[in-house]
This record gives C-alpha cells, structure tokens and sequence, in this order.
C-alpha cells in the first residue's frame, strides 16, 4: 500500500468517475485503475462498485477513504512539521469563505498577506458552511473562514473577530437604537437557507414563531438583499463588513442595534490534528491587522448562533 494509490482512490471517490479522476492526478487512465486494483487485491476487497454510473464507494469502501483521508494528512504534516520547524510558511493554501464573508474580507487582507509571505499561494473558493466541512473532511480544503460555532466533531474552530450585524431600512425610526422586536417580519428580507447567516437572522429575529408573516423571497447574497431594500423598500439585517463600502446615501439607510449588538463569530477552522499551526497564526494576525477600525474595536456584543442541520 503506498500513499500514491491513496490518492488515487480519494481522486476516484471525489469525481465518481476513473477518467476523470485519472485526469486530476495527471496520470492516464490505465494506470490509475491498475493502482486501485492492486490495492483492493492487497486488502481483499473492493473499494470501488464500478457496475454502477456514477461510480459509487463500497460500505467498506467508505471505511477505507476515511482512513485514507487521516493517512495523507498524516504524510502531508511531518512535511509541514518540517516548514514549520525551519520558520517557513510556504506552500498552497486551499481555503472556503462563506459567500455573506468573501467579498469583504478577501480584499483587506489577501494582498497583504501575500505580501509577507511570497512563498504562499492562496486558492480561494467560496462554500457554504456544509460545503466547508465537506471539503475538510474530504482533504480537499485546509482550512476554513466562517460563521462559528458549529460544534463539528473532528473540527476545531479558531475565533478570530466578531461581526456586529447592523439594520439597513427605507423606514423612518426616531430612536437612536433598534432591538429584535422593532423588525417587522412582513417587510423582512432574507438570504436563502442555505446560508448560516440566514439562521442567525431567525434566530435574532425570533422568526419561527412567526412564520405565517414571513416574506416568501429569499435572496441568494447580501448585495441582493440591498439592492431589494433600496428599490423595493422595507428592511434587512446585514452584516458591518458589507457596509464598509456603501454610498453615503446608502449608510444614512443604516440602523445599530441596542447594545449588546448581536454578532457573529467569525473563525479559521481546520480539521483536527492540522499540522500547520504556524500558518493558521499568521492567517489570523493577517485578518485582524487588516480589519476596519469599527470591527477591532468591538465595544459590547453579544454572540448569535447559528441553528443549521450539517451532515
């Protein structure tokens, strides 16, 4: 059993096609299936029903990629082991954001990062929170920038700064503070429930004992959700980095909450036993340092946690 027939399985596993995952490990077909086949040879049985389209993993196949994942991770730290006790951070970074996240963080602090360590390529996608876990747990991610906590066995989380959400309204409010309760589910936009953003909202906004009032339109991103308020009226909750850039009479729209502000709790999170520590630090110190002044200096919040069903 070698590490490189590994590979190739967890390839075969994450395309559910032999050529295709021959393709992403730049080897040719023949040779990939060979590998494979060799090893379900070794070990007495067969990882892979290729009788089925697509082709789809075998109950002890399954067992059998879970431990192939913590193997490689294994190999691939004492490789980063190594960086790290040398000082170097250099290498790939495989990393999901959450898309209400992306577009604000990565441009504060993606160049600056790159900056200080030019040893560094940075390969950004953006997930949801089920798709960042997923993808951890399948190898294909390193880490992850998030809405926390989730509390995913086999995940560690890393805090890394809270964000205070903020109401964005056509309505005229004569107080200087809104809470919770002054938010009219009827004139309420949402994202889709496929972002933790989303749940936070309900769960602030106590939206499930009111859901007969509920709005049916759920926006897919938070510039959709302002673009729905300025043209259709009523009211959103929005996150403060999605306000850093607006259009002075786009803030005028703003609204604070009553201290405590809810936030969320944004982390770097990485599959545990995540051999490269040094990296993760010099992520989290690129982040903070790059924050808006508004954000570092927090003042009082209280945490909104997020109610969504991972696999």
């Amino acid at each position: 059993m070698t590490l490189q027939q590994l590979e190739y399985v967890l390839a075969v596993a994450r395309h559910r096609h032999f050529a295709r995952a021959a393709e992403a490990c730049f080897v040719t077909q023949p040779t990939l299936s060979m590998m494979i086949q060799k090893l379900e040879e070794e070990l007495g049985v067969k990882i892979f029903d290729r009788s089925r389209k697509p082709v789809s993993t075998t109950p002890v196949g399954e067992l059998i990629l879970e431990r192939a994942r913590k193997a490689l991770k294994e190999a691939e730290g004492i490789t980063e082991l190594v960086k790290a006790y040398k000082g170097h951070i250099e290498g790939t970074i495989n990393m999901g954001i959450i898309p209400t996240l992306a577009p604000y963080i990565l441009p504060l602090f993606a160049r600056p990062f790159l900056e200080k360590y030019p040893g560094v390529k940075l390969r950004i996608w953006e997930y949801t929170t089920q798709q960042i876990i997923q993808h951890l747990r399948e190898g294909s991610l390193d880490v992850g920038l998030m809405a926390t906590p989730v509390n995913y066995p086999g995940i560690d989380e890393h805090p890394v700064f809270y964000e205070p959400f903020v109401v964005y309204t056509t309505n005229t409010y004569q107080k200087e503070y809104l809470v919770p309760k002054d938010i009219d589910p009827n004139q309420l936009w949402l994202l889709e429930e496929a972002h933790c953003f989303q749940s936070q909202v309900v769960n602030l906004c106590d939206l499930r004992q009111k859901a007969g009032q509920r709005l049916d339109y759920e926006a897919g991103s938070i510039e959709t959700l302002i673009q729905l308020v300025d043209s259709q009226q009523g009211i959103t909750i929005l996150p403060q980095l999605a306000t850093i850039s607006m259009a002075k009479k786009q803030r005028q729209r703003l609204k604070p909450f009553q201290p405590p502000a809810p936030a969320r709790e944004i982390s770097l999170v990485a599959y545990h036993g995540f051999a490269r520590d040094r990296l993760l630090v010099a992520i989290k110190e690129a982040i903070v340092q790059a924050l808006p002044s508004v954000i570092k200096k927090g003042g009082e919040l209280e945490r909104v946690d997020i109610d969504i069903q991972l696999e």
